[in-house]
């Protein structure tokens, strides 16, 4: 959701921006009717302007900021969709934030907290080994959501909520039904050990190695690029891409999102390689355009709408002090489907 301007006040309400500005800073200069319609639709857009606390005062708007990192990754557009629509419900505004690859979402959050009169924050993506001493400096009520379960033990005197599925968990088990169709030289996607969400699935695919008493092919363990988003399909492409021109023996190729599975398809594909017969490939997510791709991609299937609907209700009671915040760890699923077979 787009965030609100001072144009989109103006244009609401049929005046020029120099007259909403008049309105915010209490100019005589200002028709009493005028201004009492516009400060009334600042309140319903819940529209802040920044560097102005004495206006702050003046609104009771009421907004929470989604930090998403990895918004390339089509996972997370289901997700937004249902947090927008339940704040929208609630009356809340919705500030969305792209935080980059390379940037600190604490640090990103702390600077939107400046701007905006927040009332709790939601993190998608991204990581949470984050001092305890930075986290406290929020202000608000925060969410990890989708980022893992792995909350370090010092984290417990801070309070905040945390929403995931169990990646090691289920990493592990689509590398054991890799392995029970015979498969051994197993080509991983991830992204850099110093991330959350690979470094997890990275550690669930080498317990499913070591638990079976099967060497893990550390060889095909391949990081996607730095320089381009982590997890869009054009970093799985090349990625695939430069492992099977290295020619290294590679009989299937998990990748720890979706999107990346999808762009190491037509790397397989542009490679001469079929899918499965010569080459499997799974994906962890469960996002739509796998279940539509050719071949249907095999994944992990993440409860999208459950957590996406957790984290915002969650969210909003701990704000209205209805509840406490809470670890919650939901179950994913193993879909099957034509991009894997047999060895």
């Amino acid at each position: 959701m787009a965030e609100i301007t001072i144009k989109d006040i103006a244009k609401q309400c049929g005046v020029g921006i120099s007259t909403v500005s008049r309105a915010i800073n209490n100019h005589p200069d200002i028709n009493p009717e005028t201004k009492k319609m516009i400060l009334e639709e600042i309140e319903k857009a819940g529209f802040i302007p920044n560097n102005s606390a004495r206006n702050l005062k003046r609104t009771d708007a009421k907004c929470i900021a989604v930090l998403v990192k990895g918004i390339t990754n089509p996972f997370f557009s289901n997700m937004i969709q249902i947090i927008e629509e339940e704040t929208q419900r609630n009356r809340y505004a919705l500030v969305l934030r792209h935080v980059e690859a390379q940037e600190d979402e604490i640090d990103v959050a702390l600077e939107l907290e400046k701007e905006k009169r927040l009332r709790g924050i939601v993190f998608l993506g991204g990581r949470f080994e984050h001092s305890e001493e930075k986290l406290r400096k929020l202000n608000v009520p925060f969410i990890f959501s989708t980022i893992g379960v792995n909350v370090p033990d010092q984290m417990n005197k801070v309070e905040f909520s945390n929403i995931a599925v169990d990646d090691r968990l289920e990493s592990k088990r689509m590398t054991e039904y890799l392995l029970s169709l015979g498969h051994r030289r197993i080509a991983l996607i991830t992204e850099r050990s110093d991330l959350p969400i690979g470094r997890l699935r990275t550690e669930g695919f080498r317990r499913a190695f070591h638990e079976r008493g099967i060497t893990v092919p550390e060889e095909l363990i391949c990081y996607v690029q730095e320089d381009i988003d982590h997890y869009s399909m054009e970093n799985g492409y090349l990625t695939a891409k430069k492992l099977l021109e290295s020619g290294q023996e590679v009989t299937a190729i998990y990748a720890v999102a979706d999107s990346l599975a999808i762009g190491a398809c037509r790397a397989v594909h542009e490679a001469g390689k079929r899918i499965p017969e010569d080459i499997s490939v799974a994906g962890y997510d469960g996002i739509e355009m796998g279940e539509y791709y050719n071949p249907k991609l095999t994944t992990i299937k993440q409860p999208v709408e459950e957590i996406a609907k957790k984290t915002i209700r969650l969210l909003l009671d701990v704000i209205a002090k209805r509840k406490e915040h809470q670890q919650i760890v939901f179950p994913a699923q193993l879909v099957e489907r034509e991009s894997t077979g047999p060895c």
